[in-house]
């Protein structure tokens, strides 16, 4: 299938990985917006700018994130160029 495709079906709360990838165990995901509260957030720099404007919470936006070969997640992932046009995205079970 298309990157458009699999936007959707990730949108939809699938799993989404080309079957061209050379990694293992790979695959995209879609994270809903969501709201973090201050005292939660890890970044320093984000929890202090928080705090100097008196803001007690952020609301994160939608993203794409990838769980990569290695088991980590990376966080706002991009597609290239490739991957948009490519034709073998899959969903992942």
């Amino acid at each position: 299938m298309n990157f458009g495709d699999a936007l959707e079906l990730a949108k939809q709360g699938k799993k989404v990985a080309r079957s061209g990838w050379n990694g293992k165990g790979m695959f995209v995901f879609y994270q809903r917006s969501c709201e973090i509260h201050a005292q939660d957030i890890r970044s320093d720099v984000l929890r202090k700018w928080l705090f100097d404007n008196k803001m007690s919470w952020v609301q994160i936006r939608g993203h794409l994130d990838m769980k990569d070969a290695q088991g980590e997640v990376v966080i706002g992932w991009l597609a290239s160029q490739t991957d948009m046009l490519a034709e073998d995205w899959e969903v992942v079970e």
